[in-house]
């Protein structure tokens, strides 16, 4: 398979984007691999490589934490397979937080 997919992410309200160095979008690239990418794989690299701080407030366990909404392509990833999805080129991703402080 070894495809490189170029996907869109988008990290939106409730402080989200400060744990990406205050980065509200970015366009990555993810490195070739044997199997198809999917969003179990994306959360583990994005947590490798992109969150900067407190990756305790994004993700738990193996997935993110409760109160972030994650939207695959606008559709409620509920709908789309969750962890489970296969990630296609050019997806858009993006991680909404319901989460604020008081």
């Amino acid at each position: 398979l070894n495809t490189v997919y170029g996907l869109h992410l988008g990290y939106f309200t409730g402080g989200a984007e400060l744990l990406f160095n205050g980065t509200k979008e970015q366009h990555v690239k993810l490195p070739s691999q044997s199997e198809q990418w999917d969003v179990r794989q994306l959360l583990v690299w994005i947590k490798t490589n992109l969150l900067k701080e407190r990756p305790e407030l994004f993700i738990q366990g193996d997935t993110v934490r409760p109160g972030i909404l994650v939207l695959i392509n606008e559709a409620d990833w509920e709908l789309m397979g969750q962890l489970d999805y296969k990630l296609e080129d050019r997806d858009n991703i993006v991680f909404i937080s319901t989460l604020h402080g008081g």
